[in-house]
């Protein structure tokens, strides 16, 4: 039997101050580890798919950090590539507060994903008797290299009957919208399934509309897709957020839970939701899983750190109408 999800990306060390602290006036710093394709691989695994997580990573201490993470939570990293030189990335996340927004820095120029060939991986074995294979916009802005990997990767998971899942995930501090439009147009004319935001796509793609459903209808006709799903985001406050989600197939809308969510930390919400979509879809269907993917994903924003802890048991109570008194 092959892997039910493929991902394929990087993952950083993420240091963050506590109790709102500023980097400049730290004196101390929390170690998580945080990356798209990780957070979405570690997601699936826990509500019950079959996993496997592709990088490259440092063999140092920090590389073998970001590995155990992810086998302790019951994902396959036996197709990592290690290397001697290079180095893993890291990023800073300051947390605000109303008026002040969360704020990411990045230090992950030549890390040893960004240095990953076309060639490295053998996606054939990989990819043998697996179902969906995941990837982000994230992962080919790294590099000319990381973007060719990528595109290799794609193409054989297309070629060899897998469905391909992208998330547009544009980071502005790792590419223009032109440069992104260049790369990631081909790659998603080549997914089955897309998952973006209003402003990811109006960015990259220059589309827009005077509706979420609008905008995944075009997304969908403009690049022949099986599915398009949208996470939708109220900020009232950096601390409590409304979240939500639609996805359209086959000329039609299947719609999201809405949740009011206090926030402990949501970095990687976008990441559960994907893992928790890609669950649902393979498990029950496209009604299911943008049911799973938004329980889910509001689940995760309740814990520190980008890696969801929620289980399959917590999202259907949740999805039944949970409740807020202490579970006994």
């Amino acid at each position: 039997m092959g892997y039910d999800l493929v991902t394929f990306g990087e993952t950083m060390v993420r240091l963050s101050p506590p109790n709102f602290r500023r980097l400049e006036q730290t004196n101390l710093l929390e170690v998580n580890v945080g990356g798209s394709e990780l957070n979405v691989a570690v997601t699936a695994q826990r509500l019950g798919l079959k996993t496997a997580y592709v990088t490259r990573l440092t063999a140092n201490p920090l590389g073998r950090m970001i590995a155990n993470k992810a086998r302790e939570q019951g994902v396959d990293t036996s197709h990592i590539i290690w290397t001697d030189g290079d180095r893993i990335g890291l990023y800073f996340v300051e947390f605000g507060a109303s008026p002040r927004p969360n704020t990411v820095i990045y230090d992950r120029r030549d890390s040893a994903m960004a240095r990953i060939n076309p060639g490295e991986v053998d996606w054939v074995a990989i990819f043998k008797g697996a179902r969906v294979f995941h990837t982000s916009g994230i992962t080919p802005a790294l590099s000319e290299n990381a973007a060719a990997a990528t595109d290799e990767a794609v193409r054989t998971a297309k070629r060899m009957g897998l469905k391909v899942s992208i998330d547009l995930n544009y980071r502005a501090r790792l590419w223009s919208p032109e440069r992104a439009r260049e790369i990631m147009t081909p790659l998603v004319e080549t997914a089955d399934i897309l998952l973006t935001t209003e402003e990811d796509t109006e960015r990259v793609f220059g589309i827009s509309g005077e509706s979420y459903e609008e905008v995944a209808r075009e997304l969908a006709k403009q690049f022949s897709l099986e599915a398009v799903a949208v996470t939708i985001r109220e900020t009232p406050s950096v601390w409590r957020n409304i979240w939500t989600a639609i996805v359209y197939a086959d000329g039609e809308i299947f719609r999201g839970p809405k949740y009011e969510i206090e926030i402990v930390d949501r970095v990687g919400a976008g990441d559960s939701f994907t893992g928790g979509f890609l669950y649902g879809y393979l498990a029950h269907g496209l009604q299911e899983a943008v049911l799973y993917g938004v329980a889910v994903s509001a689940l995760k924003q309740t814990n520190p750190g980008d890696i969801c802890w929620a289980t399959r048991e917590e999202v259907e109570r949740l999805l039944k109408g949970g409740g807020l008194r202490i579970v006994r």
